[in-house]
């Protein structure tokens, strides 16, 4: 979803399955042309009973139904779909399919396993998270040798061991790979002096609350210890002390410290010899200013210093986690407690040498011959239909008239409405998503009167914004690149231009410029050159387009509107309370929506598309998602149709005495606009907010 209210959408057909539930509102978010990211292997659990398909898409043959509940294991991505296996059994033989599901209908999933109570120390600075993976901000960070108590362990989505341990009277995550296992012992009640002045700690480690100062010479007794920290009580205060800070005492001789093994402080380097293992087409980002090393240790020389956010590509990693990487030609090591992979759309030579990086408020040297031929060539090879044919003068005029790259203009619209083939761009004239929303993409979608209004506001509506050095999602005048954690997290530090806040595929600006050297080849020494043109327009109005549903469309009230006597009126006359049934008439690209109820019609703008769920539902509201759709007399194809509906035509489907859908053999009657009955197959029918 794109911070301007957009997502593309591709012509759907049904994506969760009914078996004896009720059917959950149709998320489609599936984006054209996407490419196929390779995941970590990934665990989800199905929020609804789920159609596997063959391919990424609905035109794509069902291969099973995942019942709601079941765990999937992800290893790819394309666009919002994700290739999983199921495993599942049946007349007790086990079985596995794999296939592709909507990522609409997924929920990362974290198994929580109950645990004996056991002492772990972080082995190095470990951060504790609110939630088992590093999707948020660190609460707080533990240098190392801290120790922590868990009762939970929790095998998270992408397979990483975490503990939920308590800290500060907080419960809290780590990741099992900064901490290591430490026991506990009783043992016969032993004095201790202190050899400098210390604390007395809340818990067992630096990291907690110091509870009182301990002056050099003070004795103390203890009877139970866990790693090198003793439980003492001090002043009446009950906590821990460290217990190289201390030595026997025996009636005033000091003998030697506890025989204990010490922690590890920061710096030491390692005694065990150190291993490399190699590896490849892992990428990285820098955390902060980092020093590169001669060698795997924090005692080897300094050779050079990657400024945070830099993204590194090791060939290898060592046994005591550190990184073997070639920087501005110079081989060194780097520490893994400061670098985190990642997805990013970054060029990995370093050369910013491309259209990625070009201000696209310049002028591009681009014909309107070269656009509609590259647009031309691609509606041959496909015999699909496209709104774009012959409209490349389109992206010149609007260019121009607002000082925004003409050939980038195309490359966008190409790249998000699949070369002008896209339902939206079909029915919609919509060729960049605006106000796609993922909940109801079609119905939120702008509808605009033409390809030339599209183009015209969009082109408007950038440079007033994401171009606008004053915008405050601006980052930069180019497309730039992205860079996400694993786990789908922005790392905001290695990512910039339009790609930062505008899209979250790390690889949407390279796909743009792609498509704009498809179209013309880059010339440096040109853009070298080129002024950019830095007027700001003020913001486009909303045009005037809307969506006019058929008759009968029923919808009941989720919580209580505000209704108007007229569109924009400033005092609402009355309220339709939750629960209350009315019928829906139209929706403005303003998102005012018409509607009758006690058969007196009013407005309201208080529906949030985004969210729709929380405001209506809709029972009869389909759209068509295939070119052409037959109607056919009864529920079956024996009979000749009696009608033909077209793709993005909005229908009303008929419902039984008792509100329901009427259903046979996965056909869906229909109500036609001059009031005749007839059937069409459901698999071609996408219902609406409902």
């Amino acid at each position: 979803m794109k911070n301007i209210g957009k997502a593309v959408v591709l012509s759907a057909g049904l994506l969760v399955a009914s078996a004896g539930v009720s059917m959950i509102p149709w998320n489609v978010s599936t984006v054209e042309a996407a490419s196929t990211v390779k995941l970590n292997k990934t665990t989800y659990q199905t929020t609804a009973n789920l159609y596997m398909r063959s391919g990424a898409g609905t035109k794509y043959k069902v291969i099973i139904t995942i019942p709601k509940g079941k765990t999937v294991t992800a290893t790819e991505k394309q666009g919002n779909w994700y290739k999983v296996s199921y495993k599942y059994t049946s007349k007790e033989k086990s079985y596995t399919k794999t296939g592709w599901v909507s990522g609409s209908y997924l929920k990362e999933y974290d198994q929580y396993i109950k645990t004996s109570g056991t002492y772990y120390f972080t082995k190095k600075q470990a951060n504790l998270y609110s939630t088992p993976n590093m999707k948020n901000k660190a609460i707080t960070s533990l240098a190392i040798g801290n120790g922590l108590y868990s009762t939970r362990k929790v095998v998270n989505s992408i397979g990483q061991t975490w503990y939920e341990v308590s800290f500060n009277g907080k419960n809290l995550y780590v990741i099992g790979s900064d901490v290591e296992k430490v026991s506990s012992k009783s043992f016969s009640e032993t004095k201790y002096i202190a050899n400098k002045e210390t604390f007395l700690y809340s818990s067992f480690g630096s990291g907690y609350s110091k509870l009182e100062k301990i002056a050099k010479g003070t004795i103390l007794s203890s009877s139970f210890s866990v790693g090198n920290w003793y439980k003492v009580t001090y002043k009446n205060k009950t906590g821990y002390i460290y217990i190289s800070d201390f030595a026997r005492y025996t009636g005033g001789n000091v003998q030697q410290k506890p025989s204990q093994e010490q922690p590890k402080q920061p710096g030491n380097s390692s005694t065990a010899p150190v291993t490399e293992q190699e590896i490849s087409g892992k990428t990285f980002a820098v955390r902060a200013n980092l020093n590169v090393r001669k060698e795997p240790n924090t005692d080897s020389a300094i050779l050079t210093t990657i400024s945070k956010g830099t993204i590194i590509v090791p060939t290898h990693k060592t046994s005591n986690n550190w990184y073997k990487i070639t920087y501005n030609n110079t081989i060194g090591y780097v520490s893994g407690d400061y670098v985190t992979q990642v997805i990013t759309g970054a060029p990995l030579n370093g050369v910013r040498d491309g259209y990625q990086f070009i201000d696209l408020r310049t002028t591009a040297p681009v014909t309107a011959q070269q656009i509609n031929r590259y647009i031309e060539n691609y509606v041959n090879s496909t015999n699909k239909q496209s709104v774009l044919l012959g409209k490349g003068q389109a992206f010149i005029d609007a260019g121009k008239k607002y000082g925004v790259n003409a050939l980038y203009l195309a490359a966008h619209a190409i790249h998000e409405s699949a070369f002008g083939t896209s339902r939206l761009a079909l029915m919609k004239y919509n060729l960049f998503g605006y106000g796609a929303y993922d909940a109801t993409p079609f119905v939120a979608a702008y509808r605009f009167l033409s390809v030339e209004e599209s183009i015209d506001y969009i082109a408007r509506k950038l440079k007033a914004t994401y171009l606008n050095p004053t915008y405050p999602y601006f980052k930069g005048a180019y497309l730039g690149f992205r860079t996400n954690t694993l786990a789908g997290t922005r790392v905001d530090e290695s990512s910039e231009g339009m790609n930062f806040y505008y899209a979250s595929d790390p690889y949407w600006g390279q796909s743009i410029a792609r498509h704009m050297t498809n179209i013309l080849a880059y010339d440096n020494n040109y853009y070298k050159s080129a002024k950019p043109n830095e007027t700001v327009p003020a913001l486009p109005s909303i045009p005037q387009g809307s969506d006019v549903f058929p008759t009968n469309i029923v919808a009941v009230a989720n919580q209580d509107l505000p209704l108007y006597a007229q569109k924009r009126a400033d005092k609402s006359i009355t309220t339709l309370k939750k629960g209350s049934t009315f019928m829906l008439l139209e929706k403005t690209n303003d998102y005012w929506v018409r509607l009758t109820y006690n058969n007196q019609e009013y407005w309201t703008n208080s529906i949030k598309f985004y969210d729709y769920e929380k405001y209506i539902t809709v029972k009869n509201l389909g759209s068509v998602n295939t070119i052409t759709l037959n109607v056919r007399p009864t529920p079956s194809t024996e009979k000749a149709p009696i009608g033909q509906l077209k793709m993005g035509e909005y229908v009303q489907l008929a419902l039984t005495t008792d509100g329901k859908l009427e259903i046979k053999n996965s056909w869906y009657k229909i109500i036609l606009k001059d009031g005749r009955v007839g059937w069409v197959s459901s698999q071609y029918i996408i219902r609406e907010l409902n």
